[in-house]
């Protein structure tokens, strides 16, 4: 990390080839085997390579780089991220999968996350980032069956609030 920072860049590059198969399992882990991982992947390395220089605790990278991929993340899901090459023949509809989606209809995780206690919010930022449980026990000062019970709690409260969303997106705003 030292080396990357000094300026060395097979240890820059070393660094950031050691990251990417950690981001690829973040990112399929969550959305899938897509098409847009590879580009996710990639953009969460440019900005890790971009803020490399800025990280003080060369302890914290994991968490530097998960945290990179988890705005890359919230991109996509808020329907602000676009593939920066088309990754289908132009000739040839997109995947099936990506044309099934309804026009319009975007569910915002933030809103979904809101509903959740600040300690809550935090494991599920812990986790996100890639944190076992035993890790995120340790760090806030619990056990780690109370951590799971308040992952599964958390999960619960955010699908209820999701549906509601939906249910309002659905038939709420149309009239």
């Amino acid at each position: 990390m030292a080396r990357a920072q000094a300026g060395d860049e097979q240890a820059h590059a070393r660094l950031l080839a050691r990251l990417e198969p950690i981001l690829r399992a973040f990112f399929v882990k969550r959305i899938g085997f897509k098409t847009e991982v590879d580009d996710l992947v990639q953009n969460t390395l440019v900005r890790v390579h971009t803020g490399l220089n800025d990280l003080k605790d060369p302890g914290r990278l994991k968490a530097f780089a998960m945290k990179a991929a988890l705005f890359e993340l919230h991109d996509l899901y808020r329907g602000r991220y676009h593939a920066r090459e088309q990754l289908y023949d132009p000739g040839q509809p997109p995947e099936q999968a990506e044309a099934s989606q309804p026009a319009g209809l975007e569910v915002d995780v933030e809103r979904a996350l809101a509903v959740l206690t600040p300690r809550a919010r935090h494991i599920m930022e812990l986790r996100a980032y890639g944190y076992k449980y035993e890790e995120i026990a340790r760090m806030i000062g619990s056990t780690e069956p109370a951590i799971k019970m308040q992952v599964k709690r958390a999960f619960d409260k955010m699908r209820e609030a999701l549906a509601m969303i939906l249910l309002w997106l659905l038939y709420g705003a149309g009239g």
